[in-house]
């Protein structure tokens, strides 16, 4: 399994990039290779990617979340291996530290070379620019889900 961790410092107040975050059909809209999610239950998902030609669909459940606190998930079935958790974090009025650490499993070769050339930790990176590029142009939240999930 490869770990990735990365974080993000965006301005605005924690309960919005939190929200933001709970909107998961709307991650093409910041996240590379994500085709498409569809929320199908409160706690499952499911997403189309594709990367460098490569097309795969997953589950994915929620197992832990905590409103402006934090979002965990781990695939379920599918063509992916991965958890993952998101944290949030205040770190001045307005100002908020999102963290992101993913553990998955490459699968196939082509996933494997570009997984030990650092082609997942850049592109976890370049997805979190994107999330904070894509919050702070819109300056409030696209909708909200503020159940707790344990």
């Amino acid at each position: 399994m490869s770990v990735i961790e990365e974080s993000i410092e965006v301005r605005v107040p924690v309960h919005t990039a939190y929200n933001q975050w709970t909107q998961f059909e709307t991650f093409p809209e910041f996240m590379s290779g994500v085709e498409r999610i569809e929320q199908r239950t409160d706690t499952l998902t499911h997403w189309v990617t594709k990367v460098d030609g490569v097309k795969r669909e997953f589950d994915a459940e929620i197992t832990e979340q905590i409103p402006d606190e934090c979002v965990s998930w781990t695939t379920v079935g599918g063509e992916t291996s991965q958890e993952g958790r998101v944290t949030f974090q205040q770190v001045a009025p307005g100002a908020t530290k999102v963290n992101l650490r993913m553990r998955l499993r490459p699968e196939g070769a082509a996933e494997k070379i570009g997984d030990k050339l650092g082609f997942v930790e850049r592109n976890a990176k370049a997805d979190l620019q994107r999330f904070k590029k894509f919050i702070e142009e819109r300056g409030t939240e696209t909708g909200e889900w503020r159940g707790t999930v344990l």
